[in-house]
């Protein structure tokens, strides 16, 4: 289908469903207005729902890329509106499925050997059906006598990858008429929305990469009796075609089946929050489409009063630089505490506001976000809500904010409601806080840290020979003056009244980096004598000696 088939099958979608006025004011409403004439009206029905639920019934009728469209931008809930992001989470990727045949002949070409070889049996009746892959069910040969091992097998849909690029063509079109003529165009941001709908189906498009997510993830929780997630059959899986162990269990809204199966559901609903936490702020790898088709619960009776979640589906997962996990971490503890000031703070630190930013004036918008919520019961507070309100509120002050905090928050938005569905009496506060302080407490602990210390002393040892020669030749410099001549500003001229006292703090500074290095080889070396929770007093010594004389060179303000 040509791109102006395509155009003008979509623009004619988008007048059935009376969805014409989102593209008011713009050039693309002329265009349709002239099309009008040609494309039957709504229907009475169709014209009385909401405006969320046009868009997502059109967005399903258009196909499985623009049903992927709505579930990516049902997580930008900084960029639409909470009703319609709301909707919008509602679609189901589910389509009808290809001919199993071509799928038996898809899996054969990406493997590289006949179905027969590769599996023992393949269902060419599909599992499930979704709009870039489907599921089919098979049993690996068995070895030595054993009987073979059940597994699904993924394989991608024909010709998705030529659909998929051409769809993302004419979005790129559609998100530049939008960018030219809307009068919200700033805020909208189409091309930035375009650009984070083709990086994750590029991600959905390589299956080995959603298996290296699925093993990763496995890694993480191998042995834990909080989550399952199914082992990657390697030999049988390559760009095209993922084979994952197959594993059986309840969809984790199924109420009914849940309690039929006698699951602890409050235990079931603590437990989905903790492991939430524990994936963002222990692993820094989280499963970032968690809806109940991708969260099943361990059906087996023994696990019933200490139930199990199953994981699947990893295509889409998240990860925070070291810096937005450190700071994101402390603007929870923030939240818990009602530290207002401190939650300003964290965000001009963390770069995500403008340095220019006056501190009080971002407190008091912090303060009007957050202060409402306290007049109900923390059990009926959600941390997601405040978290995207927050968001929202910090925008007004030009926020600059990552793609990946508002994957995080749409993922923790799933989790708080899938808690509140499984135990409505839930406080979402009282099971967070304590994961999240253990945690912090773990990470920044003087063992962690030397640790860390120790895991990097062959880079520090590498480089400290280099450090005398870099440090002289810069002394040497500011001592020519050689910078006020390379560059004329007021500020090194000020900087140059003070050149003795900048001279003294990176002495300190020399030396403080030269004890740790020392204490770390102290650490690494393991010399004999006293310790201190496992460190030689002789570390401890030169570490603190480091900290101090670090400390002590550190530019104090107004200077």
């Amino acid at each position: 289908m040509s791109a102006t088939r395509r155009a003008l099958r979509i623009g004619r979608v988008l007048i059935r469903y009376r969805l014409d006025d989102l593209l008011a004011d713009t050039a693309a409403e002329r265009w349709l207005r002239l099309m009008r004439p040609f494309v039957p009206r709504a229907s009475p029905e169709v014209a009385a729902m909401p405006p969320g639920v046009r868009l997502r019934l059109a967005l399903d009728e258009l196909g499985p890329i623009f049903v992927k469209f709505g579930q990516i931008l049902s997580t930008r809930r900084d960029l639409i509106p909470p009703a319609i992001a709301a909707e919008l989470a509602l679609l189901q990727d589910s389509v009808a499925p290809f001919d199993g045949a071509q799928a038996q002949a898809l899996v054969e070409a990406a493997l590289g050997q006949p179905i027969d070889v590769a599996f023992a049996r393949f269902d060419t009746v599909p599992l499930a059906s979704a709009s870039i892959a489907q599921v089919h069910a098979a049993t690996l040969h068995g070895v030595g006598g054993a009987p073979g091992r059940e597994v699904v097998v993924k394989v991608l849909r024909p010709g998705v990858e030529t659909r998929i690029a051409a769809d993302i063509a004419l979005l790129r079109r559609i998100a530049a008429l939008v960018e030219r003529t809307h009068p919200r165009a700033d805020r909208l941001r189409p091309r930035e929305v375009v650009a984070e709908i083709e990086s994750t189906l590029a991600a959905e498009l390589d299956l080995q990469r959603e298996g290296a997510n699925a093993s990763v993830l496995r890694r993480n929780w191998l042995g834990s009796d909080a989550l399952y997630v199914p082992e990657v059959v390697w030999s049988h899986t390559a760009e095209r075609v993922l084979t994952l162990e197959r594993v059986h269990g309840i969809p984790s809204d199924d109420i009914a089946a849940l309690d039929a199966a006698g699951i602890d559901r409050r235990a079931l609903a603590a437990r989905g929050v903790r492991v939430f936490y524990e994936q963002v702020f222990r692993d820094n790898f989280f499963h970032a489409d968690a809806h109940a088709g991708n969260i099943w619960v361990d059906p087996d009776p023994a696990r019933a009063r200490d139930p199990r979640f199953i994981a699947l589906d990893f295509g889409i997962v998240g990860q925070l630089s070291r810096e937005d996990q450190y700071y994101l971490a402390e603007n929870f503890m923030a939240i818990f505490n009602r530290d207002y000031r401190r939650i300003a703070e964290l965000h001009l630190e963390a770069g995500w506001m403008p340095p220019h930013l006056r501190l009080d004036e971002l407190e008091a918008a912090v303060r009007g976000v957050c202060e409402p919520y306290f007049t109900r019961p923390l059990s009926e507070i959600s941390l997601a809500e405040v978290l995207g309100k927050l968001f929202r509120t910090a925008q007004r002050f030009q926020l600059t904010l990552q793609p990946q905090l508002i994957l995080l928050q749409k993922t923790l938005l799933s989790i708080e409601g899938l808690g509140r569905l499984l135990d409505p009496k839930i406080d979402i506060w009282a099971e967070a806080r304590p994961v999240l302080e253990r945690i912090l407490r773990e990470r920044y602990s003087p063992r962690r840290l030397a640790r860390e210390f120790r895991r990097r002393l062959p880079e520090l040892v590498t480089h400290a020979p280099d450090m005398p020669v870099l440090v002289h030749a810069w002394l040497r410099q500011q001592v020519e003056g050689r910078h006020e001549l390379r560059m004329r500003s007021s500020d090194l001229a000020a900087l140059n009244d003070s050149v003795h006292g900048l001279q003294r703090r990176v002495v300190g500074a020399i030396v403080g980096v030269g004890l740790l290095i020392a204490a770390s080889v102290l650490y690494a070396l393991e010399a004999g004598g006293a310790s201190l929770a496992g460190i030689p007093l002789a570390a401890w010594a030169a570490g603190l000696g480091g900290l101090w004389a670090l400390l002590a060179a550190w530019p104090r303000r107004g200077r």
